[in-house]
């Protein structure tokens, strides 16, 4: 049986829709009119025991609603989830010691106290033993290398300090999931490559089953062999990350470096010149040509250096979420294929 098996999950809201004017705000105390806002299309997917997923998706893809339901803080229109044999929206408490969810927007550390007091509360909450409790926190805090901050208050910690302890805070209780929402939001880049060494080498010790969020690329390439890409509220894409440069990015980036250091005028016939300083050039180049083009070019120009890549992951994705912008609501359920058509 899989960890987390997620069945035709949807979850919409009635949203109330506030008129302009004054006429129509005093109409609206009698009569109130109301949208549906369908968050989450009945999405399918599985994750068995020990994988780390990304999760990804712009914003208002469903992407923090489908953690809120998993996490049990909401409960499903439609649908059904079970999260290591437990329907997360019953609450059980058995259930809430074995996961945990840390939202990099929100804190559940005490801001004017020090980290070490919102700890023992924690140890509090889940019955921790003392001498597990004792262990538990000297290893995360070795781990991130924040052992001698616990007695400082948190407001005196830097942001990327606070998100460390945040993730102490959840995984003291050695939680068998874990579900992370913008982890690293905020960070600078010292931070971030911190939290995702300590989440490679936390996940491959523990063997931890993670469903994480992020904006950030080099998160997912970091951490993840899998990714799950929702958009509308629906599952546009689960696989690889290479699977989705094959499936979707359908160019290349090519670039060289001419010998006599000139940028001929006439490189533009070759493909899509892209920005790039002098000696060098770039052409963003069709798949299915590239070879082609390469002869052409190395036939025509005295070449000092080449080189072929795929296009960066980011803007592969954005492509993705532009094509399923622009389809129609109703063809939402055929998004994969009518997107690998194009």
């Amino acid at each position: 049986m899989a960890t987390i098996e997620i069945e035709r999950l949807a979850k919409s809201y009635h949203v109330y829709q506030k008129s302009e004017g004054l006429a129509a705000s005093i109409r609206g105390l009698f009569r109130r009119q109301y949208r549906e806002v369908q968050a989450v299309r009945g999405i399918d997917l599985q994750l068995e025991q020990g994988e780390f997923v990304a999760f990804l998706g712009p914003n208002g893809a469903g992407k923090t609603t489908t953690l809120k339901l998993l996490s049990g803080v909401i409960a499903p229109t439609s649908g059904t989830a079970r999260v290591m044999g437990f329907v997360p929206w019953h609450r059980d408490n058995a259930y809430r010691r074995r996961f945990a969810l840390v939202m990099g927007q929100k804190n559940q550390l005490w801001w004017d106290l020090p980290a070490q007091e919102s700890f023992r509360l924690h140890q509090q909450i889940y019955r921790i033993e003392p001498d597990r409790f004792d262990r538990t926190r000297d290893e995360l805090t070795g781990m991130l290398q924040v052992r001698q901050l616990l007695s400082q208050p948190v407001r005196e910690l830097s942001l990327g300090e606070r998100m460390k302890m945040e993730l102490i805070a959840a995984l003291l209780h050695s939680p068998e999931v874990l579900f992370l929402d913008e982890p690293t939001i905020g960070l600078d880049v010292i931070a971030q490559h911190n939290i995702q060494n300590f989440l490679r080498d936390y996940q491959q010790r523990r063997r931890v089953t993670i469903l994480l969020t992020s904006h950030y690329m080099k998160d997912v390439v970091a951490l993840c062999r899998r990714v799950v890409i929702i958009a509308w509220g629906r599952i546009i894409y689960d696989g690889s990350l290479e699977g989705i440069i094959d499936r979707y990015g359908g160019h290349k980036v090519v670039s060289f470096q001419l010998a006599d250091g000139q940028i001929p005028s006439d490189l533009g016939r070759y493909g899509e010149m892209l920005p790039e300083k002098p000696p060098r050039a770039k052409l963003r180049v069709e798949r299915s040509v590239v070879t082609d083009v390469l002869g052409r070019i190395l036939a025509n120009h005295a070449i000092k250096d080449v080189s072929v890549e795929d296009p960066p992951l980011e803007q592969v994705i954005a492509e993705m979420f532009n094509q399923a912008d622009d389809l129609p609501k109703d063809k939402l359920a055929e998004v994969p294929e009518l997107l690998s058509e194009e």
